[in-house]
């Protein structure tokens, strides 16, 4: 049975190295070959946004657009929290392709799962 990683980000630009370190790990668990889920909350909530992960600025941190472009394509999972987007009015037609939005019972129901790790940034 293959592990699965689910990464919940709850910071963005108000606390970046948070925010770094959680796209970072779930980038490198899906290069290393690991189902993973990156779930964004909070002010992280903005960078499923077109352009917006570009904003995001870190001294000797990959890029944000790096980091998201390789989850995406290998195969992670992107999810913005429903009440956090409809908080900050954000719809499904925002989001960058890949993305979607999904609330407390999907996250319950992928942390609960056999085999799977959850990590909160």
């Amino acid at each position: 049975m293959s592990k699965k990683l689910v990464i919940k980000v709850t910071a963005g630009a108000d606390a970046p190295e948070r925010c770094s370190q959680a796209f970072t790990v779930a980038a490198v668990a899906v290069a290393s070959g690991v189902e993973v889920s990156l779930w964004l909350t909070g002010e992280a909530s903005w960078y499923a946004l077109p352009g917006r992960a570009a904003e995001f600025e870190l001294p000797h941190a990959a890029p944000l657009p790096d980091l998201v472009d390789g989850i995406l394509a290998g195969g992670g999972t992107l999810t913005v929290c429903t009440q956090c987007a409809a908080r900050r009015d954000i719809v499904e037609a925002d989001l960058i392709e890949g993305a979607r939005i999904a609330g407390a019972q999907v996250f319950v129901s992928e942390i609960m799962a056999d085999g799977v790790q959850a990590l909160v940034y």
